[in-house]
């Protein structure tokens, strides 16, 4: 469904379902009270400036009866957004593509308390691009290589790369080393490396954790070695792993690594959901998309694009 309002600043308006019936007299009413965190008066405020559109993109009267529009639509605000302190790096920019090195704790799209602080909103502004779109993301915590379409014509196309499994992905993780570790004859949880891991992920409405059902055919696969152990900078012996994902699913190398007893450093999801804080600039996420390479669909020439970040908490080479 095309949006009735263009992109503005950067930052598309935000589609909301209004239920055909229900104890709300009026559209106003339910917006108020599905958005009961926000000050009345202010929600008050964008109906009266019609601020607050349906589907025709004509605004909506704060006295629109329930019933009288499907969907709204309306320009997300935060009251004060946290700056990340990091920025965002081009690695490539052409009429269809544009491809960046994301830095940690930058989200690829808003959500949360980060709207105008996300990658995509960033890159909108800075090229100038308002159909700038993600064709793929990576979570707020891990940096490296992403791609976005530069135009809606050719978006589907090579969307169509990752729902068909033709990019190859390659990532970076360092862990704590495992006590038990024999270099003589490494393994992860008792498996001989190199290891391809396999389990059923299912994401869960809601949480902020995925889950895993044993019980159930194996939709996620990673392929994991080791490429260096050692002491690190932080006086901390880690393991420094290469991931090749075969698929897609949300949190999957951190899930995979956690359940070999080698949970990922600065992970504060897995294996265990930690207190909510701050972000530590000293420990970001030791998770890093080092590389994407595939055959472009438009011109069938090779493409790969390698970021040009390191994980801090890696051994020094030898």
């Amino acid at each position: 469904m095309p949006a009735p309002l263009p992109v503005r600043n950067g930052v598309g308006p935000t589609r909301l379902r209004v239920p055909a019936s229900g104890p709300w007299a009026t559209i106003a009413e339910y917006v108020a009270e599905r958005f009961d965190h926000l000050a009345a008066d202010d929600l008050r405020r964008r109906f009266d400036a019609g601020e607050v559109v349906g589907a025709d993109g004509r605004s909506i009267d704060p006295a629109a009866a329930l019933g009288t529009h499907t969907f709204v639509w309306y320009y997300r605000e935060l009251p004060a957004e946290e700056p990340v302190p990091f920025q965002e790096q081009i690695l490539h920019t052409d009429d269809d593509l544009v491809v960046v090195d994301k830095p940690h704790f930058l989200p690829t799209t808003p959500g949360g308390r980060y709207l105008h602080e996300s990658a995509l909103v960033r890159l909108r502004v800075r090229l100038d691009n308002p159909d700038l779109t993600p064709i793929h993301r990576l979570d707020r915590a891990t940096a490296g290589v992403v791609m976005f379409s530069a135009r809606p014509e050719t978006r589907g196309t090579y969307q169509s790369l990752f729902e068909q499994r033709l990019v190859t992905k390659v990532y970076e993780a360092v862990s704590a080393l495992p006590p038990e570790w024999d270099p003589a004859a490494p393994t992860l949880d008792g498996r001989a490396l190199p290891v391809v891991y396999r389990n059923h992920i299912v994401s869960r409405r809601g949480k902020f954790r995925v889950g895993v059902d044993d019980d159930r055919e194996p939709n996620a696969e990673t392929a994991i070695e080791v490429h260096r152990t050692g002491i690190n900078a932080s006086g901390r012996e880690v393991v420094h792993m290469v991931l090749r994902p075969h698929t897609g699913r949300m949190h999957q190398l951190r899930v995979h690594l956690a359940a070999l007893g080698v949970g990922i450093l600065g992970d504060r999801l897995y294996p265990d959901l930690l207190p909510e804080a701050p972000d530590d600039h000293r420990l970001p996420l030791q998770l890093l998309a080092r590389e994407l390479e595939f055959t472009d669909p438009l011109t069938g020439m090779p493409r790969r694009f390698v970021t040009g970040r390191t994980l801090s908490e890696s051994p020094p080479l030898r």
